[in-house]
């Protein structure tokens, strides 16, 4: 069948636009979603960050910063990567080796680490080895390079110490707190000011000699940052360095590829507009996908008369397919080059709010090509043609005769594979409701992720019976509202299908936004009260340079203080099982410098099995979500990968049930000694006493205070949510708005008929408006009955408790949908109205 355009399709397009604008709008609106959530799925592929500290080292060698999983699929083993929370070191006698590749005129293992001055509130500077000095541009302005036990200071370090070249400075890294002969002052060159360090810009150089046990890490380096000798080609000089290192782990990096060893935060970036453009672009896309097909097949099943006229004067079914073909040839290739455009306007102002709220680096760029284009007019050109061509085949092949009969009256009766799939649907929904119910963890997400779009797709396809439900019961209701109220529910029960496509829109507003925002509200109502629950420190003492390392030991001689535990946050990585696969998973955790039963005296887990007092060496505890999700339990050894990847197996020795508000493993201390960038403390929870004595060691709040920081530190998850509810709850709306708009423009014959016989403008808009607010109604009702069934177990699963719904957040939601539905009828009815008064 040959779809160029005939004259039938140009015809209908020139001469009834009204019928057309419709389907160009939907179109239009599932380009733009295409269009942008493409652009992040490209722009995670690509994104890179270029060199900054490294950029003066063409080669480089670091190990690999991502812990890896083999699972079996049907096509062999597959290997999965996932980000380190920090990062992995290799062996700094590797420098020699790459040292003694040809063409290497030096290596230097490289070291980063945060430095606290004498006191907490002098801040901190960022340690470097003072080998680094060959690739930063960091020169000497005065004395000499530091030997062990002493120190080059930066200008601004040197100023804000008040010190010069001999003196001595009190400094404290990972080794302890000591004093530092001043050896020489430096100009930081622009490899050491990059990237905004810890320090603020102050930097310390120290001997190579000894600053891999400054950090932490002895016999340890970031990385080993080769340089090459004139002439020598990075790439030629990148294999002569691999092969120099082959077998000892480390990967060896060129061009852009040596900023994602200095900033760790690129692959996060990465998942993170992977998660935007892939999963939920996938759902975004079928949304998209499944309403423009409805309003395609609305816009088709409007005309059939037309259809049955064409018929019945001879037009054959070939002729009927391919003028309606032929108008998804004319509307959908505009359509979707137009919504591309605001698609891409979405897609940059999506990323830089990301960028402007930490989860993307700023040296990343937006990448824009013409595949996610190309990919958006595609998907809106497959859609009107699979659309039309279902919504067209039955006019397209039954008699003259009976096509004439069915265009007077709407058929009863739904079809029966229609019928057969919506009610397969519901039972797939149905049986996936009761998976989620039983899981736990990421398993219960993943089925509640089923329930919502089959429980979608059976309110589709069982449309008109459910219409004709809405209907008869709503009319129970409208019986009191006088004559205008009972033609609105007569019309509603004869014109099931007409009502069918305006409410399924509402629906799918109302079931995502609902799912998506309310998910988030109850997960922050859960780990808000048991943050709120779980403190109960008088004080929390915070500092973001870190807290010295005896903080808990010089808290605990402040009279009055009945206990004072430091806690040092992170993640490790921990396997869970999830849809029949392995992941690994990022878990929040907190490092103890006390024993258990002095963190019960500030810090309420919640312990339901075992005992704290056994937390230590090779023991911790978890809370009871991450133990069923891992398939652990009390007594077993848990398999995880620390911060640097370093793998370890410690027992559980407690279970605890507050492991959303407050981290979900914790373990001792010195449990993460070498594994970490930071030695230090993040917080310190004292019990009893006064605030003032401690505001030697950083900032002093009460229990409430501090949950309301960490709840705000929670906000970039909050408004990924949002904006996910508002993109998807904003499409669905406008399909809503513009499907209410198309049916009633195709009223127009019937409200002028109701006019001829007696009725007045009012009663005419009256009736709408009660029609409107039926099909408003239910659409919230199913909405909300879809997303409640998704939320229950999906909650249950993940925090144990029921959604938490806010009143006046729902109430937002409902009252919306019935506004834009109200409007969305009257100002086009008024419009035609007036147009036959003219």
């Amino acid at each position: 069948m040959s779809l160029k355009p005939n004259g039938l399709a140009r015809a209908a397009v020139r001469f009834k636009p009204a019928s057309f604008a419709g389907t160009f709008v939907a179109l239009m609106m599932s380009a733009l979603i295409v269009t942008a959530c493409g652009v992040l799925l490209e722009t995670g592929l690509r994104a890179s960050v270029p060199a900054e500290r490294y950029a003066g080292a063409p080669v480089v060698a670091a190990a690999d910063q991502s812990a890896r999983v083999v699972a079996d699929t049907v096509d062999g083993p597959e290997e999965t990567a996932y980000p380190l929370p920090d990062t992995a070191r290799v062996d700094a006698g590797l420098a020699a080796r790459a040292a003694r590749a040809p063409g290497a005129a030096v290596a230097v293992p490289d070291f980063t680490f945060p430095v606290l001055r004498g006191t907490a509130a002098s801040g901190a500077l960022t340690g470097h080895g003072w080998g680094s000095h060959v690739f930063t541009g960091t020169a000497l302005s005065e004395g000499t390079a530091p030997h062990a036990g002493e120190v080059v200071l930066g200008a601004d370090a040197a100023r804000a110490a008040r010190v010069g070249v001999g003196d001595t400075v009190t400094l404290e890294t990972a080794d302890g707190r000591a004093g530092f002969r001043v050896s020489g002052l430096a100009e930081a060159g622009a490899g050491d000011t990059a990237g905004g360090d810890a320090g603020g810009g102050a930097v310390a150089w120290f001997a190579d000699d000894e600053a891999s046990v400054l950090a932490g890490h002895p016999g340890r380096a970031d990385a080993i940052a080769v340089l090459a000798e004139d002439g020598t080609d990075p790439d030629d000089l990148a294999a002569a360095v691999g092969a120099s290192l082959a077998g000892s782990g480390a990967h060896v990096h060129t061009g852009d590829d040596r900023g994602e060893v200095e900033d760790h935060t690129l692959a996060y970036a990465k998942e993170t507009l992977f998660a935007i453009g892939a999963s939920f672009g996938a759902i975004a896309t079928l949304v998209a996908v499944f309403t423009a097909a409805g309003t395609v097949a609305l816009s088709v099943g409007q005309r059939s008369r037309e259809f049955a006229l064409l018929r019945a004067v001879g037009a054959t079914p070939r002729q009927i397919r391919r003028a309606v073909a032929s108008e998804a040839l004319l509307v959908a290739p505009l359509a979707g080059l137009l919504g591309c455009l605001p698609g891409i306007g979405l897609a940059h102002w999506w990323f830089g709010q990301m960028q402007d709220r930490g989860a993307v680096p700023d040296a990343v760029e937006l990448h824009v090509s013409g595949f996610p284009l190309l990919a958006a007019v595609a998907v809106g050109l497959l859609t009107a043609l699979g659309a039309g061509w279902a919504a067209g085949r039955r006019p397209a092949r039954i008699k003259p005769g009976q096509a004439l009969a069915e265009a007077s009256v709407e058929r009863l009766r739904p079809g029966v594979v229609r019928t057969v799939l919506g009610l397969v649907a519901v039972g797939g929904g149905a049986v996936l409701a009761g998976v989620a119910a039983s899981a736990a963890g990421s398993d219960a997400a993943n089925a509640s992720l089923g329930v919502v779009m089959l429980f979608m797709l059976a309110v589709a396809l069982l449309g008109p019976v459910l219409a004709r439900l809405c209907a008869a019961l709503f009319g129970l209701l409208l019986r009191g509202g006088g004559a205008s109220a009972s033609l609105a529910a007569a019309n509603s029960r004869t014109n099931a299908r007409r009502l069918a496509s305006a409410i399924t829109p509402i629906v799918l507003a109302m079931a995502f936004a609902s799912t998506l925002v309310f998910m988030h509200t109850s997960e922050s109502h859960v780990a808000s009260e048991q943050l709120r629950d779980g403190v109960t420190a008088d004080h929390v003492v915070t500092n973001p340079a870190g807290l010295p390392a005896d903080a808990a030991d010089r808290a605990a001689r402040v009279p009055g203080v009945d206990a004072a535990v430091s806690l040092l946050d992170t993640q490790v990585l921990v396997p869970v099982r999830g849809g029949g696969e392995t992941s690994l998973q990022g878990t929040a955790t907190q490092g103890v410098s006390g024993s258990g039963a002095r963190l019960a005296k500030v810090q309420d887990l919640d312990v339901r099995e075992g005992s704290l007092d056994r937390v230590g060496e090779g023991r911790i505890a978890v809370d009871r979500t991450l133990a069923t999700a891992a398939g652990a339990g009390l007594g077993d050894t848990l398999p995880l990968h620390l911060p640097d990847g370093t793998k370890a197996a410690p027992e559980i020795v407690a279970v605890y049930g507050r492991g959303m508000g407050l981290p979900a493993v914790t373990m001792d201390r010195a449990s993460l000694d070498g594994h970490l960038t930071s030695p230090f403390a993040d917080t310190l929870l004292v019990s009893g006493g006064e605030a003032g004595p401690l505001g030697a060691l950083g900032e002093v709040t009460d229990a409430s205070g501090y949950a309301l920081a960490q709840n705000v530190d929670r906000e970039f998850g909050a408004w990924a949510n949002y904006v996910m509810a508002a993109v998807l709850g904003g499409f669905a709306a406008i399909a809503a708005v513009n499907t209410l708009v198309m049916t009633v423009l195709d009223r127009r014959r019937e409200l002028h008929t109701l006019r001829l016989v007696g009725s007045t403008r009012r009663q005419v808009l009256r009736m709408l408006g009660w029609e409107s607010l039926l099909v408003s109604a239910a659409g919230v009702v199913l909405g909300t009955a879809i997303a409640m069934i998704t939320l229950t177990p999906m909650m249950r699963g993940l925090t144990g408790e029921s959604p938490h719904v806010p009143p006046l957040l729902y109430g937002a939601f409902a009252a919306t949908a019935v506004a834009l539905g109200l409007a969305a009828v009257a100002l086009p009815a008024r419009a035609a109205l007036r147009e036959r008064q003219g």
